[in-house]
């Protein structure tokens, strides 16, 4: 694995893929992009600031540092991107084709870009998801990342650029602020239990998502970065998850970890997102052809992250 670049670097996720591929390349082979600036343990890597939009910037990065694969991670989420949908389509559209096409035309050899479960809808089935499916999003976040899966698609299939990709279900991770997202509750939740305080949860108590721990998700990342391409039925699209629950489920478990721990429930415009989405999704496809296994249940994930966050407040 040669010199990577991760744009979007300071995100949610890019906060924690950085320290699993500083772990396999060493620090000089990670280069960091981001339209925000570095974070203090961050900045003696190699970084630049980048917004995805500019292809000229873009193409010289990969081409000053000899990029071999790029993690695509740039992207403005579904709550975030409601609120400024012309600047979430610049960013996911139009900044994943230019990531494609410097990639096609700079040589670089894998592109990982992440899509997600907003590209589902309403017509979508509500449980046990398949990854080809129907897909009428009708938020901008949703419309793009259906549009950046069939772009990768298609710059395989047309170019041979071997893009792959995963739906990453709601992420929840204790190392970095929520970006934006829809389920972003599930990580505010924790936080506000932790410090003993009421926590006023803007998703409706009865609404069933799929959900996935950090650590699964980085491992599933790399899991089909690495995975044999002879082995892969699909590039960009496969979808993953490990658990699903309600907002008023997660309050129960944590309860019982935090006795008195309370939300009370006012669902804003981020409802009207979160129910178009299913309730379950099928990984068989990702188990079968690249080992794709989720580690953590509900009841583990949340032991773990209240006893990290526990720590980080200390």
């Amino acid at each position: 694995m040669g010199t990577t670049l991760i744009t979007g670097a300071y995100g949610q996720v890019g906060q924690e893929l950085v320290p699993i591929l500083t772990r396999r390349l060493g620090r000089e082979k990670v280069v960091l992009a981001d339209i925000a600036s570095p974070p203090e343990r961050f900045r003696d890597y190699p970084n630049h600031r980048l917004d995805v939009t500019d292809r000229a910037t873009l193409e010289k990065v990969i081409s000053e540092h000899g990029v071999d694969h790029i993690f695509h991670l740039a992207a403005i989420l579904s709550a975030s991107g409601e609120k400024n949908p012309a600047r979430a389509f610049m960013t996911n559209a139009i900044g994943t084709h230019n990531i494609l096409e410097a990639a096609r035309e700079l040589s670089v050899k894998k592109v990982m870009i992440p899509s997600t479960i907003g590209v589902f809808s309403r017509e979508t089935p509500r449980r046990n998801v398949p990854v080809n499916t129907i897909m009428k999003p009708r938020t901008m976040y949703g419309i793009t990342k259906v549009t950046g899966e069939m772009l990768g698609n298609y710059y395989f299939q047309k170019f041979g650029l071997d893009v792959r990709g995963v739906r990453f279900p709601g992420l929840i991770s204790y190392s970095a602020p929520p970006g934006g997202g829809t389920t972003d509750y599930s990580v505010e939740m924790f936080h506000y239990a932790v410090r003993k305080e009421k926590y006023a949860c803007y998703i409706d108590r009865n609404t069933v998502l799929p959900m996935m721990y950090m650590p699964d998700a980085m491992k599933a990342m790399m899991a089909l970065f690495d995975a044999d391409i002879n082995r892969l039925r699909f590039h960009s699209d496969y979808n993953i998850s490990a658990f699903s629950f309600s907002p008023l489920q997660l309050e129960e478990v944590i309860r019982k970890r935090v006795p008195g721990f309370t939300v009370t429930y006012a669902p804003d415009y981020r409802q009207e997102i979160a129910s178009e989405w299913p309730e379950t999704i099928d990984s068989s496809d990702a188990a079968r052809d690249w080992g794709f296994r989720a580690e953590y249940d509900l009841d583990s994930m949340v032991d773990d992250m209240l006893m990290n966050l526990t720590k980080k407040e200390r």
